[in-house]
Parts: structure tokens; C-alpha cells; sequence
């Protein structure tokens, strides 16, 4: 039994992780306490995150006591961070694999007890690739493809490239090959994700860049949307601007992770921007795809913000009208240098600040939705809503699975299926969602 914590880009971790195991004489139940081996591949981006890890370890050591689990191994980023300390912290593991060691899953499970090291933790070179089984644990009609690894920026708030280790981008051929491989499965869209999609190829030999990345993807029959996560703001290539603005089946969308707007934090976080920059660069991928939408995030609370900071953040939100944005209150996170810095923000101050800042963009959201009322759009048909499985849920293809909102289909016909791409009038609009009735 395996749980897979945090981002789109573990649980990608957890995929091939899984594709091992099926290889060999394991197979997979759905309960813990039916499993002989359970595995928790951890996330430890800010506390919260490496509360909820732990928490989740220990509760799957109980089984151990109650149930059939003989071996809990524990994988993935809490492990990176904290490394052999966690032997004595949580004497119920048996083996610890950090992120760049996934791949010895199947090894490790093999091995008898004291034959291999409780930890395996160093710095972090693997990266999956084409030859890796992979098991898709998304929606049949949904993937991620991870085309690199790591990350060569030092923001002052972020523990990521100790987590995750230097930039190492997938060649294109292997992409494409994985690619291929899911929508021979079923796959018809594809959701790209890394560290930092701008860099991509930066570290190859062949001249690689993320525009010919997307190219190369758009030459595969039968897969219809192409979306990209995590586009870091700075260097984006005009190539990729270029295909997405000439390539369909790169959908308008673009996540763009900004940080914040006022010159002064941008230049605490360590971002290379300022708020001038990033309005340029704004209105330059504007300029290349007019309809865009464009998701960001962004970090209240960050020490040393002023009263004057968030209200130059908010300014920024009201001129830009962001469709998507997702908004966060900083964390005092051990090991990263922001951690150290002076005037930190009380968390009551954060936590008003972040209330303030969502509240200006629901406003600007539910605009953006209202807009879409009485117009016709293809949508992508996921299956029952989690709210109610009696109502069908659809993407457009500016809606991006698990962040973005949904469109609730009103009384579908019958032949309404996951998969689908189907046409619909839009109906009515909430702040983040739509619903939309199938047409013909």
C-alpha cells in the first residue's frame, strides 16, 4: 500500500514507484491494514507539510501492531530534509529513501532484514526516464509529465533545491517516448510539471528549450491539450511564447508562480525581478497569446512586509486580473535564509493579510467567470462530481486538474463519459466555478 503526499510532481515520484513494484511479485491493495509492506513517499515544502508526513507515518505504524505490515519504508522529501536523524526519531521505519533514491524501492523490499542500510539518502542525481514503468494513478484521460528535476534558483523562502538538488532536464526523445506511451493508454491530456519549466534544457548539450519541448509533444496523435506548470517568470524563451501562440494543442494557459509585486520583497526573496520586470514580461506573453490565461501565487506575510508592501500587492491584483491565483501565508521554514531574516510578520498579520488579498481576487474571479455566461466552449469530461457523484464534472481547457475550478455539467444525457471532449453553453458562474449544459 502506498500514500503519495503533496505536489503533482511526487505523486509522479510515486507512479513509477508503484510501475516498479508491479514488476516484480507485488501487487497493490487499497486498505493498509491488508498490506504486508506500506510506503509513504513524505512532503516537507513547509511545515504544515512535514506535520501532516508524520503524522501519516505513524499512522500507518500502527499497522504494524494491528495489522499484516512487516516493512514500513518511508521516501521523498521530509527524508531529503532530515535525513539519518529521522532513524531515531521514528524508530518504527525500516528504511528511508530520499528523493533521489526512489528508484531502489523494489531492492530495498527485496532485501532481508540488516542486509541494506536503514537510509538512503545523498545528493540528488536520479531522474525517471522513458525505460521507467510508470502506473498513471491520475485519471485515465489525465497525466502528468515531469521533464525535469531540480532547481538552480535560490529563493530566499524556498527549501526546494535542497530537497530536489540542481537542474536536470529529460531529453526530448524520452519525453516524447513516455508521452506516446500514456496516450496509447488512454491519456488525451498531458499537464507538464517541474521545479522550473523555464530552464528546461539549459543543462543539455542539444540546444533544448521548452518551445521545441511543446512542439515535439504536439506531434503525437490523439493527444488534444498540452498545459504548463510552473513556469518560472524570468528567461521564458520566445519558442515556447511562439508555440503556444501557433501549436492547438498547447492549451492558452500558463502557470507563472510570481511571488509578489512590491520591489523590496521581490528583492528579499531573492526573485531578480521587479515589479516593473514582471509587469514587462506580463505584457510580453500578451502580446504573443492575447486570450491567455494566466494562473499565479503568491506569498503574504514574507519578513519585513509592510502595510505598504501587501498594498502594492494588491495593487498589482486589481491592475493584472489574474484568472487563477493561489495565495499563501509564509512560513518561518529552518534552512532557507529568509528564515533568518529580521521583522517577521505575526502570523495574525498573515493570516488578515492573505483573507484581504483572496477576497480582492474572488471578486476579480468571479468577473472573469460571469464573462463566460451564455458562451460555448469544449470541455473535458472527468467523471462524478467529488461533491455529488450524480453530477458530472468538466474542465475547460483553462481549468487545470485539482487547482483550477470545474464546470458542472446540468443534467447530462445519458451518454456523457469520462474522457470526453464535449460542447457546452455555459449557464451560470460561481467565483471559481461554472456550470454548463451539454449541447446537442
Amino acid at each position: 500500500h502506498l500514500i503519495s503526499l503533496g505536489c503533482p510532481k511526487n505523486r509522479l515520484d510515486s507512479e513509477v514507484m508503484v510501475g516498479k513494484l508491479r514488476t516484480g511479485p507485488w501487487q497493490m491493495v487499497d486498505d493498509p491494514s491488508e498490506a504486508d509492506v506500506i510506503v509513504v513517499n513524505t512532503c516537507s515544502f513547509i511545515q504544515p507539510a512535514t506535520e501532516e508526513s508524520i503524522q501519516t507515518v505513524l499512522e500507518m505504524a500502527g499497522h504494524k501492531e494491528t495489522g499484516n505490515c512487516k516493512k514500513l519504508v518511508v521516501t521523498g522529501c521530509m527524508v531529503q530534509r532530515y535525513g539519518a536523524s529521522l532513524e531515531g526519531e521514528l524508530p518504527e521505519v525500516d528504511h528511508f529513501l530520499g528523493t533521489g533514491e526512489y528508484h531502489r524501492i523494489d531492492d530495498v523490499l527485496r532485501a532481508r532484514a540488516g542486509q541494506f542500510p536503514r537510509s538512503f539518502v545523498d545528493t540528488p542525481m536520479y531522474i525517471h526516464d522513458e525505460l521507467s514503468p510508470r502506473v498513471n494513478s491520475w485519471r485515465p484521460h489525465s497525466a502528468y509529465l515531469k521533464i525535469s528535476e531540480g532547481c538552480n534558483h535560490r529563493c530566499a523562502f524556498c527549501i526546494i533545491p535542497q530537497l530536489r538538488g540542481k537542474l536536470r532536464s529529460r531529453p526530448i526523445p524520452s519525453l516524447v517516448t513516455e508521452a506516446t506511451r500514456l496516450v496509447g493508454q488512454g491519456v488525451r491530456e498531458l499537464n507538464l510539471v517541474s521545479q522550473d519549466s523555464t530552464a528546461f534544457g539549459r543543462d543539455l548539450a542539444d540546444g533544448s528549450d521548452l518551445g521545441q519541448l511543446l512542439r515535439a509533444l504536439c506531434t503525437i496523435d490523439d493527444l488534444a491539450w498540452v498545459r504548463l506548470h510552473y513556469a518560472y517568470p524570468i528567461g521564458l524563451p520566445e519558442s515556447l511564447l511562439q508555440a503556444i501562440a501557433e501549436e492547438d494543442k498547447i492549451v492558452p494557459y500558463l502557470d507563472m508562480p510570481l511571488q509578489h509585486a512590491s520591489g523590496p520583497m521581490l528583492k528579499a526573496m531573492r526573485r531578480g525581478v521587479t515589479r516593473a520586470g514582471q509587469e514587462r514580461i506580463l505584457e510580453r506573453v500578451r502580446r504573443y497569446v492575447p486570450d491567455i490565461t494566466i494562473r499565479t501565487t503568491f506569498i503574504v506575510g514574507f519578513p519585513g512586509e509592510t502595510d505598504e508592501d501587501f498594498e502594492v500587492l494588491l495593487d498589482f491584483l486589481r491592475v493584472q486580473r489574474f484568472a487563477r491565483v493561489g495565495a499563501f501565508s509564509y512560513f518561518q521554514e529552518d534552512g532557507t535564509p529568509a528564515a533568518t531574516l529580521p521583522n517577521q510578520v505575526p502570523e495574525d498579520v498573515r493570516q488578515e493579510r492573505l483573507d484581504r488579498l483572496m477576497a480582492v481576487q474572488a471578486e476579480i474571479s468571479a468577473a472573469h467567470q460571469n464573462a463566460l455566461v451564455g458562451t460555448q466552449a469544449t470541455v473535458l469530461v472527468d467523471g462524478p462530481s467529488a461533491e455529488d457523484e450524480r453530477v458530472m464534472s468538466a474542465r475547460l481547457a483553462t481549468q487545470a486538474p485539482d487547482v483550477d475550478g470545474q464546470v458542472f455539467l446540468d443534467g447530462p444525457p445519458a451518454d456523457v463519459a469520462p474522457g470526453q471532449f464535449r460542447e457546452v453553453h455555459i449557464t451560470g458562474a460561481s467565483d471559481y466555478d461554472l456550470v454548463g449544459r451539454v449541447v446537442g
